[in-house]
């Protein structure tokens, strides 16, 4: 009887996947893997199998073997959250990440109010340069968690990394509203106010998250900068040089203490401060620009033809150092 019972069992696609599964809560994981292949052997589109062993093999990182397994999953159920929410995460480990947020999509569709999700997305859109989409992605979000700062933040990122600044301006004057003394939804207000021709109404809330309790560089580089446009350039010199103990790398903070410290006819130190920038950064052509107009001033006109002609070559290896990147539409297919 015992024998019966057994063969049937090993006749049945969905008993021997029974089986796999017991045998994986076990940390069997060998046998769960030759059992649920046993399995996909008689029934080669059977969900349960698919799912497991592809969620085994997502679990212990095997990306790569999870893959086929969980598009089989989503294939025989495509209305089934877990295995398109999976089948994603999976893709987006492999660089796939069109065909990670195609899943997460369907996913999406299944239960429209997964927050979790939509976080995920909203980051995977923006590094693939889906702005519109991300944007879109993170304001429904918002609107299911508006006492959530970290969503508004994320909506706010996306229309400003798709030059939609207006959008990015309206979004971050109601989230200054709800969180007026949160430091980085100062600086996300400080920063739109300034890029819109407004550094008066600007410089409070830069200076508000130049006060954070763990101060980060951007603060600093954009309060600096206004400061640097503005004229006032011995007052942005401290400030830039700030920006510059939090981020050594940051360029866009040695370009404008460069122009603060050419403005201040700090010669010597302009000259040292971006032979140190392109020191930390070679490849990037502004240094290299200013350092043609402050040997200019100097009058070694010599050294500013040649560090001209660096600049334009490195702009042209190079455009994406100066210029952002243009958003794309997600394809379809």
């Amino acid at each position: 009887m015992v024998l019966a019972v057994l063969l049937l069992q090993a006749a049945n696609p969905e008993a021997l996947s029974e089986q796999a599964l017991g045998q994986a809560q076990l940390k069997n994981f060998g046998e769960a893997e030759r059992l649920w292949k046993q399995a996909l052997a008689a029934a080669p589109a059977l969900y349960s199998a698919n799912f497991n062993l592809g969620y085994m093999y997502q679990s212990q990182g095997r990306f790569a073997d999870a893959e086929p397994y969980l598009r089989k999953a989503a294939s025989a159920q495509p209305r089934d959250f877990n295995a398109q929410y999976l089948l994603g995460a999976v893709l987006a480990q492999l660089g796939k990440s069109d065909d990670a947020l195609r899943a997460w999509r369907a996913a999406l569709t299944i239960r429209p109010g997964h927050l979790k999700l939509m976080r995920v997305m909203a980051v995977e859109y923006s590094k693939g340069r889906y702005f519109r989409e991300a944007a879109a992605v993170a304001e429904k979000a918002l609107a299911m968690k508006q006492d959530d700062v970290s969503l508004w933040l994320t909506a706010v990122k996306a229309h400003q990394d798709g030059d939609d600044h207006v959008a990015a301006l309206k979004l971050a004057a109601r989230m200054i509203a709800a969180f007026p003394l949160d430091p980085r939804a100062a600086f996300e207000y400080g920063f739109e106010l300034s890029r819109a021709g407004r550094p008066g109404d600007a410089a409070p809330y830069l200076k508000r998250a130049m006060e954070a309790r763990q101060p980060w560089e951007e603060p600093f580089y954009f309060y600096g900068d206004t400061l640097v446009k503005e004229g006032r350039h011995e007052e942005a010199i401290p400030v830039l040089r700030r920006a510059l103990e939090l981020r050594r790398d940051y360029m866009a903070a040695w370009n404008s203490l460069g122009r603060a410290l050419m403005g201040a006819a700090r010669l010597d130190e302009a000259k040292a401060a971006l032979l140190e920038a392109v020191k930390i950064n070679p490849s990037h052509p502004q240094p290299h620009l200013l350092l043609s107009q402050l040997y200019f001033r100097l009058g070694d006109e010599a050294k500013a033809s040649e560090e001209r002609a660096i600049s334009a070559k490195l702009r042209k290896e190079n455009p994406g150092a100066l210029e952002g990147l243009p958003a794309r539409a997600f394809p379809s297919r």
